[in-house]
């Protein structure tokens, strides 16, 4: 039996983590969790599996919680978070918002801990720091987006040398069938009516943007060790094929499935073994599938993640931060959605890139571009 713990366990892939977990409790243990503020979701969660341990975001609801729960042990912050990168697991469900995941990731692997990696800022912001230390531990990240694990799969028994390029689909978002000049005009319900996945409000504004795609490019980079000139994008609106390889010889090899992330959740916690799993694909119901090449222009979030893996060094966790502070501003309807893009122009061009940056380094321009506008 494989025993986890989830980091970021009340968003939407760590509920979604527990689905998978409950439908295979003769392979999965779960040890350790760690939330945020949602207590009415970590009780829910709490009625549904047994753990050792719980991390919550702050010490606000730990007296009460100690109570309710006398066997379980109760931390917080990020003190708490490295406990559980310390524990007795078998394997780190980085499911957590923010780059606050990239220290308990890098203290797992160093404790020789598989990663099912969900937490984007982890590789966008520190990946070389990441996937050195991976490689020393001789640690397995394993791709929980549902691109990244396309991929992931793709190019199971392939040689690297034989790659031509990935592409990464794309559903285009909340405003794929709009104009950019009517993107002047949308709010923020508009923006969190995604098509066809269920996610969190943040990825679903980013997914709007495109910049979900752009952290995709630069996720990819790190995972598969590939020139940024190797990634490519292009929008695909049914979401049934969730990436693809070219190689040299100009074969393609993609892979198809419904929109559910439960699925590459279970791939990352049971490779390299599959098990069965519920909700296939109706090739009856499947009559068209339809591609577009990807326009920069239109969508420019993702030309600035282009733009920031390549200048490198600091510069793509000061794209990732001024995002953020972007996104929870238009969440809480101060900007409009427009002006996201504006935030995060200023911001790269206003900042000084550091080469070769620490995790220090990087999480102090992480915060201060995720609190300040330039």
């Amino acid at each position: 039996m494989k025993k986890i713990s989830i980091i970021g366990v009340t968003g939407s892939i760590g509920l979604q983590t527990i689905d998978v977990v409950e439908k295979n409790k003769s392979q999965f243990k779960v040890i350790s969790i760690a939330a945020g503020e949602n207590v009415d979701v970590l009780r829910g969660i709490l009625s549904r599996i047994d753990v050792h341990r719980v991390c919550m975001k702050d010490e606000t609801h730990i007296a009460t919680l100690k109570l309710e729960y006398p066997k379980i042990e109760f931390s917080y912050g990020m003190n708490g978070l490295l406990e559980i990168a310390h524990d007795e697991s078998d394997m780190l469900v980085t499911a957590i918002l923010g780059s606050i995941g990239i220290r308990p990731t890098v203290a797992a692997i160093k404790q020789k801990k598989e990663i099912a990696l969900a937490n984007k800022e982890t590789l966008v912001a520190a990946g070389a720091i990441v996937m050195d230390a991976a490689k020393e531990a001789g640690v397995q990240i394993l791709p929980v987006d549902s691109e990244h694990s396309a991929i992931f799969q793709c190019l199971k028994g392939e040689d690297k040398k034989a790659i031509k390029r990935l592409m990464i689909t794309a559903s285009g978002g909340s405003f794929r069938d709009l104009e950019r000049h009517e993107l002047d005009k949308v709010t923020l319900k508009d923006a969190l009516n995604h098509p066809n996945w269920s996610m969190g409000k943040k990825i679903t504004i980013d997914s709007a943007t495109m910049l979900n795609k752009g952290l995709e490019v630069i996720e990819a980079k790190w995972l598969f060790d590939l020139e940024v000139d190797q990634i490519s994008t292009i929008l695909h609106h049914e979401s049934i094929v969730h990436s693809m390889v070219e190689f040299v010889d100009n074969s393609i090899i993609a892979q198809l499935g419904n929109s559910d992330m439960r699925h590459p959740i279970q791939f990352a916690l049971t490779y390299p073994d599959r098990l069965p799993m519920d909700n296939p694909l109706d090739w009856t119901q499947l009559t068209q599938l339809n591609f577009k090449e990807m326009d920069l222009n239109r969508f420019k979030m993702l030309q600035y993640a282009y733009d920031a893996i390549k200048i490198g060094g600091t510069m793509p966790a000061v794209l990732n931060a001024a995002n953020e502070l972007a996104v929870n501003e238009f969440l809480q309807e101060k900007i409009s959605f427009l002006e996201i893009e504006q935030i995060v122009e200023n911001a790269m061009n206003h900042h000084q890139v550091i080469q070769n940056p620490d995790i220090d380094t990087i999480l102090h321009v992480d915060e201060v571009y995720k609190n300040n506008r330039f």
